[in-house]
């Protein structure tokens, strides 16, 4: 019991954005089931008292949506069976940093409509979340698109059925009408120097740090996206919008969709799947993007794995892009990311002579070996900073592993005397072309958390962050965690083989 007390205290970092409704005032769902008879049959309470709702159950998880939206955010929301039910909080985590790069003065506001927004919902679904909250929260305009007759015939059901905003949104049917564009039919412009510094912000949802990766896989030519338009075909001509964003299809299957046993979201397969997942999905709104380039300030996305952020932002840097952002959304156990790009030249040219430490840094196993666990992860973890004579402490019940490292014990980590763990002796560890000059080892002691996530069954995330943030440490703690992610990578991960 103490130890659990401990946790609630103590939690790593904040995981909502700061202006989220909910980053204060987390929902209270004893107290919504005695406003709301409706939801009180799904809340659940536990041996000492405290209510749960089951997320496994999709009734559940819809009626939860529909009492927030209506409590705390005045809308009336429904949707059929079987459709993606979106939860309030996260969804909002987005919304909020779309608002943060709006408010940024990187790139120029329009001009022509003043401050009215206008955003363009890729795939809005039945459920029209990002419209309803955008507009509901912020008076933002949209247009939400989709294929389906079901999820245009209820986005139009949720707008009208609000009508102090349905006039602020569109629902738009897209037709199968448009062909594949390609990089190579657009005139992509020179390559530029990019920049994924979310700089002057103090934001909860913090940028994911994109660590080099020794498994960057290539687009599957055979698993090109191959569906209905994306924004090619639908975006009319001369339109403008401020930002697009997107909940792509995260899986390439049904079956890979539906292997997390711990959710129940619903959702029918065009809005969870496509051939080539989500990277195929993200590459092709990348496409259509060079094309229309300055039609948008900026193009958004969620993400769902983080090998496949690398991947998207290499894609990006090649077609020349002004500049790239990304952030990480976490509620609860689940991990996602964002991602962002713009065309539009920047106002001001944004140069860093010295870039700070970052203090959360992370990374995914993928194809983890049936044999092993998380719980084998994060002994190896304990192992790699033991070696090197650092003081460490797992925590088995919560999976994070706290280290304390001196000067000399960040030096051995990081050079020969860090032996890497048993099985991974015959791995090439990093390489020893890390300079002298470049490594400054702390004066005091290095204390940070490495944390454990599963995503979906064979991924993990693996999460390192400071726990001391006054006193930058140039270099040391990301070459440390490259480090980490190497020898781990090596010992738990199947290799790729290409076919021919």
């Amino acid at each position: 019991m103490p130890s659990k007390k401990n946790k609630r205290k103590r939690p790593e970092r904040p995981t909502i954005h700061p202006k989220n409704k909910y980053s204060d005032n987390p929902p209270d769902f004893s107290l919504l089931a005695s406003l709301y008879p409706s939801l009180k049959p799904f809340v659940l309470y536990s041996r000492d008292g405290r209510p749960r709702i089951d997320w496994t159950d999709f009734n559940s998880t819809r009626e939860l949506t529909r009492v927030l939206l209506l409590h705390d955010h005045g809308l009336n929301w429904w949707i059929p069976d079987g459709q993606l039910c979106p939860t309030v909080p996260n969804r909002s985590n987005y919304i909020h940093w779309v608002e943060d790069l709006l408010s940024s003065d990187i790139i120029p506001k329009n001009s022509n409509d003043g401050d009215i927004v206008r955003g363009f919902d890729i795939g809005t679904g039945a459920n029209c979340i990002y419209p309803l909250l955008g507009a509901s929260l912020l008076g933002w305009t949209f247009v939400g698109s989709d294929v389906t007759d079901v999820a245009l015939e209820w986005a139009e059901k949720n707008v009208k059925g609000n009508q102090h905003i349905s006039e602020l949104i569109e629902i738009r049917k897209v037709t199968d009408c448009q062909g594949a564009i390609s990089i190579e039919d657009s005139n992509c412009g020179e390559s530029v120097n990019c920049e994924n510094k979310m700089d002057g912000n103090v934001t909860v949802v913090e940028e994911a740090e994109l660590l080099p990766s020794s498994f960057d896989p290539p687009l599957d030519m055979n698993k090109k996206y191959s569906g209905p338009p994306l924004l090619l075909g639908v975006v009319r001509d001369g339109e403008k919008f401020d930002f697009c964003m997107c909940n792509p299809p995260f899986f390439e299957t049904m079956e890979e969709a539906g292997l997390n046993p711990k959710t129940s979201c619903g959702g029918t397969p065009e809005e969870m799947v496509c051939p080539g997942g989500e990277k195929a999905f993200i590459t092709r709104i990348i496409e259509d993007s060079v094309v229309l380039k300055e039609s948008f300030r900026w193009f958004t996305s969620m993400v769902g794995r983080k090998v496949n952020l690398k991947f998207l932002t290499s894609k990006l840097r090649e077609v020349g892009v002004t500049i790239v952002k990304t952030t990480e959304f976490v509620q609860g156990q689940t991990c996602r990311w964002g991602l962002a790009w713009s065309f539009v030249p920047p106002v001001r040219k944004i140069i860093s002579l010295l870039v700070p430490e970052k203090s959360s840094l992370s990374f995914t196993l993928e194809g983890l070996q049936r044999q092993f666990s998380a719980f084998h992860v994060l002994q190896s973890i304990e192992y790699f900073f033991c070696t090197g004579g650092a003081s460490c402490k797992l925590n088995a019940s919560s999976f994070v592993v706290d280290i304390t490292a001196s000067n000399d014990q960040c030096k051995a980590i990081l050079g020969d005397e860090a032996k890497p763990p048993n099985g991974a002796a015959t791995c090439n560890t990093l390489e020893a072309s890390q300079s002298s000059s470049y490594l400054h080892p702390p004066s005091n002691n290095l204390s940070f958390r490495v944390s454990v996530f599963q995503q979906i069954p064979g991924t993990l995330l693996v999460k390192a962050s400071l726990q001391h943030r006054d006193g930058p440490v140039p270099g040391v703690f990301s070459l440390i965690i490259q480090q980490l992610e190497k020898i781990l990578r090596c010992k738990f991960c199947r290799e790729k083989t290409t076919r021919n």
